[in-house]
Order: C-alpha cells, then structure tokens, then sequence
C-alpha cells in the first residue's frame, strides 16, 4: 500500500513562509480564510491582526522594507480589494510583499453554479486578474498535486524581483494533502548577457576614467536587490560624492564622508543639487526618474553626462545594454576599478554641517521650521524614521539619520496613510529599535486607528502627529474648502486606546518637555501633537506647490 502523504497545501505554503525568515504576518480574519488562519496559529509565524485590511498591507510592507519580505493574509472580495491599494503601493515601490488570500471553495467556482456568493461580484476570477496587474505573480491553488510546484515558483519570483505575488487559496484546499517540502533556497538568478555585461562595464569604465568630476546618485532599487554592499565599495574605492534620491534616502550610510544629501532638483538641498548637475559624469544606480525625484521636473540632467542602471538594464549615455541585473553590473564595475589601473580624481568632499542645535524659546510659537531644526537633534542610531506621505515626506528628507538608522517612506506611490501601520510592521521586524513617526493630520485621520495595534502589542514608537489644519501639501497647490479637516483632540486619543494621554504641543518648551517625556518613557508609546499654523509652509513645500499648481 501506497505511503499517504501528510503534509497540506495550507501547510506547505505555511513551511515556506517560514523559510523565507518570515515571523510575523499581518491581517484580517473572514470565512474564506479561517481554516488558513488557523494552521497560521498553530506555525511559528506570528499572525498580528490589524484594525483593516489596508491597514495589514502597510503594516506588512514596514515590515518588509526592514526585513526583507513581508506578508499579508486576507479573505476573499472584501479583504482583498481592501488591501489593494497597499499591494499597489509595494509593487510600485519595489517591496517583497506575500499577499495570501482565502477563497470560495473549487466545487463553487463554476460558472455554472446557480447561486452567487457571499463577499463575491459573480466572478470568481476576477480577484485573481485584477491582483496580477500588480504582483510579480498571481495564482489561484486549485489542484494539490500543481501547487507544491506553483508556491515555490510564486515566492520565489517574489524574492528574485523584489515585488509582491498573490496566492489564492481556495477554503477547501487548505487541508488537501500533498509532498512533503524539500530543503528549499529559492531561486535568485536573474539572466546575465555576459558578452553585453563586458560591453557595459567597459564603455563605463572608460567614461568613468575620463571624468574629472564623477557623482553618483543611488536609488532605491540599489537596497531592494541586495547592492547596497556593492554600492559602498564603489563609493569607497573612488571617493565620488554620493546623493540620493528622495526614494533612496537611507541607502547609503548618512554619516559616510562620500554623502552630500537627498537630491529632488531645484526643490531642496542647494548643496546636493550644485554636486549632482555641475558633475561632468552622473552614475544613477538603482535610481528612478520619477517626478518627485526629479523634484517636480526642475532637474537639469545632461542625457549626454548620464549612466542608468536599473534592475536588469544599463543605459551609457545613449546606448542600451539589456539583460544585467544592476548586481552583476555594480560588482562588476568594483571589480575593474579594484585592478590597480583606476586612478580618478579625488573627489571626496566632507558631509555638509548638520544643523545648528536649536536653542529653544519656552513661550516662543512653534513653527515648522524650527520643529524639524530641533527633532534632527533627538534622532538616535537605534531610530527607524518613517513618514508619512504629505508635507512630511519633504521636510523629512532634510533629516541627516544618524549611524544605524532607517528612513521609511511612499516618496512615489505617495498614499496617505502609510506612517501609522507601516510602523506596526516595522516594530515587529526590529524589536530593538524605535520607530520615530512623522505623520500630518490628514493622513492620520485616513489610517490612525491602528494605534491601538500598536498598543496592544506593547509597542514605543514616538508619533509626531503635525496638526496644520487639513491637508496641508494640497493647500500649497491650491487653497479651497476641500482641503479642510473637522480638528479633533487627537492628545486624546491614545488614552481611548488604553495608553497614556497624548501631549499637545505649541511652542518651543513644549516641544522640549515632550523630548524628555518621549526619552524617560522609551518602552510606551508616546503620542505628541504638533500644533501648527495652516499656512506655515517650509520654503520646500512653498516651491512644490508652486510647481504642482
């Protein structure tokens, strides 16, 4: 007699979740889901329920963005479509995202079944093909023997390319037996060129030795496809400045003598933005030419001055080479410069002067400028800084984060709301550190009742909340009724969640004491609202309304 195997799809999907180094997964319970949710129970994985949906897809893509891959579990329709926008966020983003939901049953499926069901529109494909606008993949499990095969092909896309992947399991498969997990390291090869890498590699170098005043500008995909450690031996052996982009910030170690700042055009950073255009050679690794990176198309970037490399393609000045993952071209490029027959100018320049310490003023109004001159201040090496999309992203990319910080933030998808639950997320992938939360009152009102997550799982973040009545950032493109907000009491809202009461704060002393309270009570959420002025708009901010107007 035949040995049966023991092992089930829900389970298998369950093992390699965990080897994948996932810990915890984000969520939301619903019928389609349950009996999934409860193999999760019964795992190693940690399943954290959120207040929605949505809210469990942010949270799982902070936890991503600090660890490397996140994951969120949903029922069918109603859970799905509610974490969309977040999935959408992460694909756009370049965030390893596992979003795994429950479905109708396979014997309900037809299309010939009579009768339409619960938390569906008619179709039961539907979730599935709108998911693989966004995912790297997208599969529904309706057959034990195929989906052993389809997991692993499905997570481990979602690792190789560092973009999210959909996996549908339908309720009646969850406990259908299959094989049993192999030891298991997915696939991370991506198809090389070899002879276009040489070409590449070569008409770089020679552009490179020919420059007498190279810079890099690194991006964001330099951190998602693992290159950081090729990127800082590059600006090691060559001394060439180093900006980034504002989706970059945080790829390159701010304290490094090479940094010289967040570059978004003519919007911030005079310093960054001399460096990077008067530079005769512009090395963009990783980076996107996105409108808010290009800061708001005030850029001036010589096409002729340009090398691109991005995920799997390089671009010297008008040539294009495809098929070299940006890993391969970035060790390459070291490797040649390594040889002993590179000697480029040295172009090394210090890091500029961090701001002068802000002497406060007890009675004196607080303002947005001095507000983020003094936080700089309270940043610490153990911080994760994440922001919220809003005026907070542009002031935050002011901040130098000090040595062994973090920086999360939507600086492309730009969706209001992330700060709160990405937080969540970013807790639970680094207990040891502290999350440093910068979110306007506009996003907070869209996501802020996941701070009672983050009170029930004993977390201590600082939530900085800036109260400018509305949605301030739109208010600097055009000021109109709909920008404005009903003002809550939000100081008060952490004791409706069963934590201490939030600080109010509208002057320098105030800020201050709520400095001191944050680092005397480093183990508990501290809640502080900054209460500011409308139309105290940063002179960032003033030049992106004017160029969004």
């Amino acid at each position: 007699m035949a040995h049966q195997p023991h092992m089930t799809v829900g389970a298998y999907l369950v093992r390699r979740l965990e080897q994948l180094g996932l810990r915890h997964i984000f969520g939301v319970p619903g019928d389609y889901a349950l009996t999934f949710f409860d193999l999760l129970e019964e795992s190693d994985i940690e399943l954290i329920n959120t207040c929605n949906e949505l809210n469990a897809g942010y949270a799982a893509d902070g936890y991503a963005r600090v660890s490397g891959i996140g994951a969120v579990c949903v029922t069918y329709g109603v859970g799905g479509f509610s974490v969309y926008n977040a999935v959408a966020a992460a694909y756009a983003e370049r965030v390893a995202l596992v979003v795994i939901s429950g479905g109708p049953k396979t014997t309900l499926r037809s299309r010939l079944h009579p009768n339409l069901l619960h938390h569906t529109v008619g179709d039961m494909n539907l979730q599935c093909d709108i998911f693989e606008r966004i995912t790297q993949g997208a599969i529904v499990l309706t057959n034990p023997t195929q989906a052993v095969r389809q997991i692993d092909e499905t997570l481990a896309a979602c690792v190789r390319y560092s973009r999210p992947v959909y996996i549908e399991i339908p309720a009646d498969m969850v406990m259908e037996a299959c094989g049993e997990p192999d030891p298991w390291e997915p696939d991370m090869s991506l198809h090389v060129d070899e002879d276009v890498l040489e070409e590449a590699l070569g008409e770089t170098f020679g552009a490179i030795t020919r420059a007498s005043n190279p810079v890099i500008l690194a991006g964001v995909e330099v951190e998602r496809l693992g290159s950081r450690g090729s990127l800082l031996a590059l600006a090691a052996r060559t001394g060439f400045p180093v900006a980034t982009t504002a989706l970059g910030k945080g790829v390159i170690p701010e304290h490094t003598p090479h940094y010289v700042g967040t570059y978004m055009g003519a919007l911030a950073n005079e310093e960054a933005r001399t460096i990077v255009e008067e530079s005769d050679l512009l090395l963009c690794l990783g980076a996107w030419m996105t409108d808010l990176d290009l800061g708001g198309y005030t850029a001036r970037l010589d096409p002729n001055r340009l090398i691109l490399a991005n995920s799997e393609r390089v671009k010297v000045k008008h040539h294009i080479y495809e098929h070299i993952p940006i890993k391969n071209f970035l060790n390459g490029l070291v490797s040649r410069l390594s040889r002993g027959d590179f000697d480029g100018p040295d172009t090394a320049r210090p890091v500029g002067a961090r701001r002068v310490a802000c002497a406060p003023v007890a009675d004196t109004k607080l303002t947005t400028d001095r507000f983020w001159g003094r936080v700089n201040d309270f940043l610490r090496d153990d911080h994760i800084v994440v922001s919220d999309t809003g005026s907070a992203t542009f002031e935050s990319l002011k901040l130098r984060l000090p040595q062994g910080a973090d920086y999360l933030s939507q600086a492309f998808y730009a969706s209001m709301g992330f700060g709160i639950p990405a937080a969540l997320g970013a807790k639970f992938a680094s207990p040891q550190r502290r999350p440093i939360v910068f979110v306007g009152d506009g996003a907070f009102q869209m996501t802020g009742q996941e701070l009672s997550s983050i009170v029930r799982y004993g977390q201590n973040p600082v939530v900085f909340l800036l109260n400018n009545d509305g949605y301030q950032v739109e208010r600097a493109i055009c000021d109109n009724a709909y920008n404005d907000l009903l003002m809550w009491d939000y100081a008060l809202l952490p004791e409706a969640f069963g934590a201490p009461r939030g600080l109010c704060v509208t002057t320098e002393g105030g800020l201050e004491s709520a400095l001191v309270m944050a680092e005397d009570r480093r183990d508990s959420l501290v809640f502080v609202e900054i209460r500011l002025e409308r139309f105290d708009f940063s002179e960032t901010l003033r030049r992106i309304g004017e160029r969004l107007r």
